[in-house]
């Protein structure tokens, strides 16, 4: 135990700042998506991810969004494990056809009004996967989608600006 706490002051942070322009794109949406989650969430917005059956592309982006470096926790957003708290569902990746029953009871736990949003290419469209015995495709052939993101994958400032569509800026 010693030793690894003597690792960490020696090394020091070895996280970089991002670039200034980068950094003020973060701010100004998140100034808009705190102000828009204020008044139609009354202060926070909490979403449930699901996978579906990706890469995990999106999900490392999710996370991305989610880190120390763009803190979406700064801007009222925060993340759940359960559906039964969330506000939204962040869908990616096609519906695997194991997935497609546990994707349906998690919309159906999501208390309404629920906003489904799709993340990334595979959930907008199918992506390479497409439909086959072994996927249903897009999301919206399983349940209703309310909005789009796409990208493979989508950037951590992408899933900013298509959170702040979807709750309708």
């Amino acid at each position: 135990m010693l030793r690894i706490l003597h690792q960490i002051f020696r090394t020091g942070l070895v996280t970089e700042p991002l670039p200034t322009e980068v950094e003020r794109e973060i701010v100004e949406i998140g100034a808009r998506l705190e102000e828009n989650i204020r008044k139609k969430f009354y202060r926070s917005l909490t979403i449930r991810e699901v996978d579906a059956g990706s890469c995990n592309g999106c999900e490392l982006e999710i996370h991305a969004m989610n880190n120390a470096v763009y803190n979406c926790e700064r801007f009222g957003i925060h993340f759940t494990a359960s559906p039964r708290f969330a506000d939204m569902l962040l869908v990616t990746g096609p519906v695997s056809v194991n997935m497609e029953i546990a994707l349906k009871r998690t919309y159906a736990a999501t208390p309404n009004p629920k906003i489904v949003v799709a993340v990334g290419d595979c959930a907008c469209d199918g992506g390479i996967f497409g439909e086959s015995y072994a996927s249903l495709g897009r999301i919206s052939n399983v349940i209703p989608v309310d909005a789009h993101i796409s990208g493979c994958p989508p950037t951590a400032v992408d899933l900013l600006l298509g959170i702040l569509r979807a709750i309708g800026e």
